[in-house]
């Protein structure tokens, strides 16, 4: 009887890895036996149960794509909420399918992984949106084929922030115009045209007159809508080649571009006047406004943007200081002028520091009696290399740059310590600008210095322009009616020169007149001047405050004024403006002066 030979033992099945790891292996190795095979399908059921995890409940949207044919092979739920395909779509695609326009798979090429992730691919969703995404990929094996994972972050939300951020950082937030970061860009690029071309660039820097009151009176939501609305006309008149940007609170800039001679700025500043000029209607209020431009033109004033802006802010500023509501070019002359106006500027910031302004006194002149009544405080600057600096120089520079309050502080506090050592019986008058009203502390600061002085409320006289009053703020006429009743003397200057002197006259009860110099200059032979002033004295009487006459100069001028019944003089012909050294020793011997009146005080 035949042996029957044993059978060989069957070969164990293979079992393929199908997600990330090693290259497929046998399950069982050669000498690993049964208890080897078992221990290498746990861990491999391991790992296919961990990648699984991994894959399934990711965040991220994922998608395993086959590397030949490229078809989608498996997809988890994040894609699928994501992309808006359900499972059985999604393994009808190709992952070309889902990109937008680029023609290669996100695998391919010879570059590292972060250098694909890098690029920025568009992708299009069930619904037709297109999306930006940033895409990781790795090699693997799924079931027996070759295979790519790729990990999908989409990127739309972010660089929407970024486009975003790079608008604001570009663009005026309120009226979404260029801003002056972007303008120069601008102007860089038409600039070098230009110079191909050899045509002309007009810039054109247009400053909204009086719009600070638009603001005050009728809120800066109603001045936001100005603006907006200024923006609009502006863009409406425009020529696509030429920009238009917001430089700041109130002025904006054009840039024109083929201009081949100056006429071309000029109809350019025409056009954008008219059109600022016409009502805007705003919430109701019916709001007028106008506009201030200045020019500069390529190549002459300039052939780089910083430059063009710079020379066209000046001639702005020309425009607005001879007559608002027109344009003027930019001259050689301006750049000379601005740069002495900041050196000023500079030299007076470290003169209020180092408190070198001085107060030099004018004395008021009792025309009756011919005794000094009281004194006017004018600032003066003694400078170290250039002698004395004339207010006329630094007073409108204090003015535009903020200054003045602190001159005014200053002066206010060194006039009222001085006069504080006169007799009981002389006053001191201290100028107060528009500006100060403004800060909101002007009470508070003619009190503190009242106290730390001495000096008594009545012999102390402020004196303001009918500017101030031009506001008709209900907060300017409180803080005066405040001041006059701590006793502080309150006194309009420079009478007559303004629109409606007389309605101010109704608003506050001042305590002095002060009848402007245009009047009293050569009072004697015009007869015009004279009916003026006797009018104004008249009036003066009829309210009971007392008429003062600025810029006296001559014996005939205070015959006049005191027939007139003038009661008080100020000028050269009494005596110049004088340091509190000299003031003390002029009134020292007041008490024995018996010189006619309407005599020099002081040769």
């Amino acid at each position: 009887m035949r042996k029957k030979k044993p059978k060989a033992a069957r070969k164990p099945k293979q079992s393929i890895v199908r997600f990330p790891g090693r290259p497929a292996k046998p399950a069982a190795a050669r000498d690993g036996g049964v208890i080897g095979l078992r221990v290498d399908i746990t861990e491999l059921k391991q790992r296919e149960a961990s990648f699984r995890l991994l894959f399934d409940s990711n965040p991220v949207p994922m998608i395993v794509c086959a590397l030949g044919d490229e078809r989608i092979l498996a997809v988890n739920d994040a894609a699928i909420q994501h992309y808006g395909y359900s499972r059985s779509e999604f393994e009808k695609l190709t992952i070309r399918n889902l990109q937008a326009f680029d023609v290669e798979p996100p695998w391919a090429g010879e570059h590292a992984g972060d250098e694909r992730a890098a690029h920025a691919w568009k992708h299009v969703r069930a619904d037709g949106a297109l999306i930006d995404l940033a895409i990781y990929s790795r090699q693997l094996v799924y079931g027996d084929r070759p295979a790519v994972l790729l990990a999908l972050m989409d990127t739309t939300e972010r660089k929407r922030a970024e486009a975003r951020l790079t608008f604001m950082a570009q663009h005026d937030g309120l009226t979404g115009l260029p801003n002056r970061n972007l303008l120069r860009q601008q102007m860089d690029d038409i600039l070098l045209r230009s110079r191909r071309n050899a045509e002309k660039v007009a810039v054109l820097v247009l400053g909204l007159d009086h719009f600070k009151a638009v603001n005050d009176t009728l809120g800066h939501g109603i001045g936001d809508k100005l603006l907006r609305g200024v923006a609009k006309r502006l863009r409406s008149i425009l020529r696509e080649e030429d920009a238009l940007a917001r430089l700041d609170s109130d002025e904006f800039a054009v840039i024109q571009s083929g201009v081949t001679r100056p006429e071309d700025a000029v109809f350019m500043a025409r056009r954008l006047l008219d059109a600022i000029a016409d009502p805007y209607l705003l919430d109701g209020h019916s709001v007028v406004i106008g506009a201030s431009i200045g020019i500069a033109m390529s190549p002459g004033d300039g052939d780089e943007s910083e430059k063009l802006l710079k020379n066209a802010d000046l001639a702005l500023s020309r425009a607005k200081n001879d007559s608002r509501g027109t344009f003027s070019f930019f001259e050689a002359g301006m750049d000379a002028r601005a740069q002495t106006r900041r050196k000023i500027e500079t030299e007076l910031r470290e003169a209020v520091h180092t408190d070198a302004l001085r107060p030099y006194y004018q004395p008021l002149v009792d025309l009756s009696s011919g005794r000094i009544t009281g004194f006017e405080a004018l600032v003066r600057w003694p400078h170290p290399e250039r002698g004395m600096i004339s207010p006329a120089e630094f007073i409108p520079v204090a003015e535009e740059t903020g200054l003045i309050n602190a001159v005014g502080g200053l002066m206010l506090r060194r006039a009222c310590t001085d006069a504080a050592q006169w007799p009981d019986d002389v006053r001191v008058a201290v100028n107060l600008s528009p500006l100060q009203f403004r800060v909101g502390n002007l009470l508070s600061l003619v009190v503190e210095t009242l106290e730390q002085s001495g000096l008594p409320a009545k012999r102390l006289e402020l004196e303001i322009t009918e500017t101030l009053l031009l506001e008709k703020s209900s907060e300017v006429l409180a803080t005066l009616h405040a001041l006059r009743a701590l006793g502080v003397r309150i006194s309009m200057d420079d009478f007559g020169t303004g629109y409606s002197s007389l309605s101010y006259l109704r608003s506050f009860p001042f305590d002095k007149i002060k009848i402007d110099q245009s009047f009293v200059r050569d009072l004697a032979a015009n007869p015009d001047a004279q009916a003026i002033v006797r009018s104004i004295i008249s009036l003066g009487k009829g309210l009971g405050v007392t008429i003062t006459a600025e810029g006296v100069e001559s014996e005939a001028e205070v015959n006049c004024l005191r027939n007139e019944g003038c009661h008080e003089g100020q000028g050269f012909l009494f005596s110049r403006a004088r340091p509190n050294a000299e003031i003390v020793s002029l009134l020292k011997t007041q008490g024995n002066w018996s010189a006619p009146a309407g005599a020099a005080l002081v040769a």
